[in-house]
Order: C-alpha cells, then sequence, then structure tokens
C-alpha cells in the first residue's frame, strides 16, 4: 500500500513473545538510540576532552534542527526542556491573562497541561473553563463554541491523551486569532506520530515530551515558542540563556540581553553529554521514515483494533474523530482495576486510560499483536 512502512520491529530490542501496544505511555528506544547512549556515556569517563564538549554541542543544535524540521519550523523556534510541564509553565508565565477573563482547557485533560493554568486563574482573578466531554466526539466544535471575547488562552492538545480522539488545532488557531486569544499545545500524544505544522497552527507555545512517539531518553523534551514570543523571560537564568557568546568569566549585566531566539529558554544543564547523542539518532530516524508514512502504517494497525473491538460491541471515537496512532475502547461491563497487570501476565501491554483501554500500536507491531490483544481480552472479567 502506498506510503506504508514495511515493520520495523528488527529496530527495536522487543522480544518475540511481547505484544507492546503501548507508545503512548512510553516509546522503547531504538537499538541505534542504544548505542549511541552507551558511547555518550564514556565520554563523561573522560571530560577533560575538549572534542567531546564539541561534539555535545553539535548534537545539541542538531536536535534543535531535526524536531523544528518535524513540525515545520526554523530551529531558532525550539528550546530543550526536561519536560512538558517546564513549557507549560513557561507559557503560563509569559502569557497575560486578566481579572474576567477565561483559559479554555477540555475535561479530563492531562494534568501537565491543566494545573498551571487552575493556579493561573486563581493568581489572576480569572475563569477556568473546562469544556465538558461531547457525545459525538467532536472535541473541536466543543471547544470552539466556549472560545468568547473574553478568552485568553486555549491550552488543549492534537488528541485527547486517554482515547486519541482528534482535536483540529488548524481550527482552533483560526479562532484564537480572531478573538485575541492565545493559544498552547502539549503535543506530547501527537509529535512524531503525526504530521503537526506549526506555520499552519499557529500556535503560541507547543510543548512536547520526548519520550513517548519521539522515541527520545527521559528528560529530554521540546519547546517551540513562536517568534513574537522570543522576547519573554526564561525560567532559568544561566550563562547560556542570558547571551549567545557568554563571557568565560563573570558576566557583569550589561551583557545579559539574553539568547536569540528560543535558545534563551533551554534547561539547565542542556550540555548533558548523554541524552542529545541519543535524542538525534532517533530523530533522524523519525525524519528518514517521515511522519505520514508513519502514521499511514499505524493507521493500518489501529483500525485492525477498532474492527476487532467492533466485532465485540464495543465503544471507540469513530475513525473520522480520531488520530490514527491511539485508540481508547470502552465496553459495557468495564474494564477490570488490575487491567493492565491481567494483560502483562499474558504478555500483552497497553493501558487503561479513564475508563478506556488504551491501545497505541508503533511500528514494530503486525496484525498477529492485534489478534493476540484481543484473545487476551476475550478472557477477561467484567470490572
Amino acid at each position: 500500500m502506498t506510503g506504508q512502512l514495511s515493520n520495523q520491529r528488527a529496530m527495536f530490542d522487543i522480544p518475540e513473545d511481547i505484544v507492546y501496544l503501548n507508545c503512548a505511555s512510553q516509546g522503547p528506544l531504538l537499538q541505534i538510540s542504544c548505542r549511541a547512549g552507551q558511547e555518550s556515556v564514556m565520554r563523561k569517563a573522560q571530560p577533560w576532552d575538549v572534542l567531546n564538549r564539541d561534539r555535545t554541542a553539535d548534537e545539541i543544535e542538531r536536535c534543535r534542527s531535526a524536531y523544528g524540521l518535524l513540525i515545520g519550523s526554523e530551529a531558532d523556534n525550539i528550546a530543550l526542556v526536561h519536560s512538558t510541564s517546564y513549557g507549560i509553565k513557561l507559557a503560563a508565565e509569559s502569557l497575560p491573562v486578566l481579572p474576567g477573563q477565561n483559559i479554555v482547557v477540555i475535561e479530563d485533560q492531562f494534568p501537565s497541561n491543566f494545573h498551571a493554568w487552575h493556579l493561573k486563574t486563581r493568581e489572576v482573578g480569572a475563569k477556568l473553563t473546562i469544556v465538558p466531554t461531547p457525545d459525538d466526539w467532536d472535541w473541536t466544535s466543543a471547544i470552539l463554541a466556549h472560545i468568547d471575547c473574553n478568552t485568553a488562552i486555549v491550552a488543549t492538545a492534537p488528541c485527547r491523551w486517554t482515547d486519541g480522539s482528534s482535536i483540529d488545532l488548524v481550527a482552533l488557531g483560526r479562532r484564537c486569532r480572531e478573538v485575541g486569544a492565545a493559544l498552547v499545545v502539549d503535543a506530547t500524544q501527537s509529535a512524531g506520530a503525526m504530521e503537526l505544522d506549526v506555520n499552519e497552527i499557529d500556535p503560541d507555545f507547543m510543548i512536547a515530551s520526548g519520550y513517548k512517539w519521539l522515541l527520545c531518553p527521559y528528560a529530554f523534551s521540546f519547546l517551540y515558542a513562536a517568534p513574537r514570543h522570543h522576547s519573554a523571560q526564561p525560567i532559568e537564568h544561566y550563562t547560556w540563556t542570558l547571551s549567545d557568546t557568554p563571557p568565560l568569566g563573570m558576566m557583569r549585566g550589561d551583557d545579559m540581553d539574553g539568547a536569540s531566539g528560543a535558545r534563551r529558554f533551554d534547561m539547565g544543564e542542556r550540555n548533558n553529554p548523554i541524552l542529545p547523542a541519543m535524542a538525534i539518532s532517533a530523530l533522524e530516524q523519525l525524519i528518514e521514515w517521515r511522519l505520514e508514512r508513519i502514521s499511514r502504517s499505524v493507521e493500518i494497525l489501529t483500525d485492525l483494533v477498532e474492527a476487532a473491538a467492533l466485532d465485540r460491541g464495543m465503544l471507540m471515537p469513530p475513525k473520522h474523530r480520531r488520530v490514527a496512532h491511539i485508540i481508547g475502547i470502552r465496553r459495557q461491563q468495564g474494564w477490570p482495576e488490575d487491567l493492565q497487570e491481567r494483560l502483562a501476565s499474558m504478555g500483552v501491554y497497553v493501558s487503561k486510560r479513564g475508563d478506556a483501554m488504551r491501545v497505541s500500536p508503533y511500528l514494530y507491531n503486525e496484525a498477529d499483536d492485534v489478534q493476540r490483544l484481543f484473545e487476551a481480552v476475550d478472557h477477561l472479567p467484567a470490572a
């Protein structure tokens, strides 16, 4: 089929008897990333080697450029951060909200993109508008209906993290610009798995944790900051956020105008000798695979999941209301609380999120994995 990738299981360290359908929880490292990590650990064993320091600096900029390429951005708009919550905190501190205005989020939004906005509204006397779950899975229309002339910020994601129901960020971005609201996006459950173009979405900030669909190590995440926010204050003030070419000695104050572009928002200790080497190997592999081919290949698997679930009378967002890489399945009798543990005992790995069994396949999966999943599900008791 046009655009489909062949199975890539050989590039991962996944035993044959394991059915891992849980990339939305944590993406396994590529074997090339594991080797890069092992090699870079040895750099830390010899910190006096100047060439090692230069190599780390090069890898950092390659990571910035590679992630930018994945979302349609210049490298100057990309900051390297610890986590999504770090980036959301930066957005919350950078964007103005007046008393009486509102910030729009959705029901059961992931905590990293919720708590900062809850605190922000309490601090300034604004309102937190929580969009209730729509019966027809049409999150886009539901969110649009809650954006008004008093909306200061819309904080959302390309899809709902529990079941994959989709949200049209381009439509939301257009409406935000009409009313003068900012758009903040948690792209963790989509970056690396589907095409996201910041030129079409025009978010003010977009943050993605690297350890899921980007196949990066923990504590290595990415923040896109629109050029209109490059003068905002960073969370951390240290040498490389204060100047593009900091002096080796003490800084006086008149040389602290800030690094150019989004680099001023980089996390402290960004010159980690280990993580960038692992991350760049993953990002460059994603670029080689191409996001549209990744999405199409995974969609074939989620279509199989949907068909098997429908045969059993289960409920899920319909295909036109969900992303291609995540599908949350509900059943009338509910799922047992220990769903994950029961399936894991049979070598099958998924997540229970809310009242849904979240299935998130990747390029290492095949049709037989879907069959094994439902063979295991058929033996589960009711909730």
